[in-house]
């Protein structure tokens, strides 16, 4: 069951991370949500919905309170045994990281430094070698994009939709990390993610510029950082995560139909657009632009008979 609410973690996360309002803002927008979509409060007496939410919240309340108990008990005993052993001691950040890779070197030292190897799973995005049409021969060589439509690398994966960008890296460590251990810059066009004190991960120019205002991570497990950027250009698909990775086919690209009925109006007529000009491509036939230029051709020709274009060439 633990795991099942666990999924829905890094949502919740980049919820609660553009509600600077903390805890009641943030709760705020879910009983909004709940009275504007559902009958939650009309559909029910006021006892029935406030002794279900009372339920769930006290719930919860025991699980931290009881978890907090066991984490300050076991931390007290930490304390305990370090001033026993007098090792007790301040260090700066760089001690702190030269100590971490020693530390990291000696329990593992075939491990990356920082990056999870990837390279012996399976679904590493793999490069097309074969094409069925001749005017796809462009794309041999360029990588199929996952499941999310991004990329999966031997130290990250990356999937996007046509609004944001979500980027997973896990780290090959043997202890928890912390934010202060990390360096993470989201700039407008680049992006920098690393362990401090070793070679960054990522430290390159982005594929298209990003709202760093709206853009945000967290670290999740101790061990995996989570980033959503939000593209500025909501009509284009990324080829790559940063220009230095190597290239996906975004005419292989399927966007999620499911998807669409999120979209607003504009976007959704956009985005069916570009997927009908992408399979029209495919097949070798006109796209909607080609259409709406034939059509204007064939209104024009009609009213003016007394032209001829039999021997006009139109691009």
């Amino acid at each position: 069951m633990s795991a099942e609410k666990e999924k829905f973690d890094s949502i919740l996360l980049t919820l609660a991370t553009k509600h600077p309002g903390g805890v009641p803002e943030f709760l705020n927008t879910f009983a909004s949500f709940l009275r504007r979509k559902t009958d939650f409060y009309t559909g029910a007496n006021p006892t029935e919905w406030e002794k279900l939410l009372l339920d769930v919240f006290r719930k919860e309340s025991q699980l931290a309170l009881a978890n907090h108990e066991a984490v300050h008990h076991i931390k007290k005993e930490a304390r305990q045994k370090e001033m026993n052993e007098s090792k007790i001691c301040d260090i700066t950040d760089e001690e702190a990281a030269a100590i971490i890779k020693e530390e990291q070197h000696k329990k593992c030292p075939n491990a990356a430094s920082a990056g999870g190897d990837l390279s012996s799973r399976e679904d590493i995005s793999k490069p097309i070698e074969k094409v069925e049409d001749e005017t796809e021969k462009s794309e041999l060589g360029k990588l199929l994009p996952n499941a999310g439509n991004g990329c999966t690398l031997d130290k990250y994966m990356w999937t996007q939709t046509l609004q944001e960008v979500e980027l997973k890296i896990p780290f090959n460590v043997t202890f928890a990390l912390r934010t202060r251990d990390l360096v993470i810059n989201i700039g407008k066009k680049t992006l920098q993610v690393g362990l401090k004190g070793q070679e960054p991960i990522i430290d390159g120019e982005l594929c298209g510029q990003v709202k760093q205002d709206e853009s945000v991570w967290v670290l999740q497990d101790s061990k995996t950082v989570m980033i959503t950027l939000e593209k500025i250009n909501k009509m284009k698909w990324w080829s790559c995560l940063v220009t230095t990775d190597p290239e996906i086919s975004t005419r292989k690209i399927i966007p999620e139909s499911s998807k669409l009925s999120e979209l607003d109006g504009e976007t959704r007529r956009v985005v069916e657009k570009m997927m009908f000009d992408q399979r029209q491509k495919e097949m070798g036939l006109p796209t909607s632009e080609d259409r709406k230029k034939q059509d204007l051709l064939e209104k024009f020709k009609q009213q003016h008979p007394e032209m001829d274009f039999s021997k006009c060439k139109f691009n």
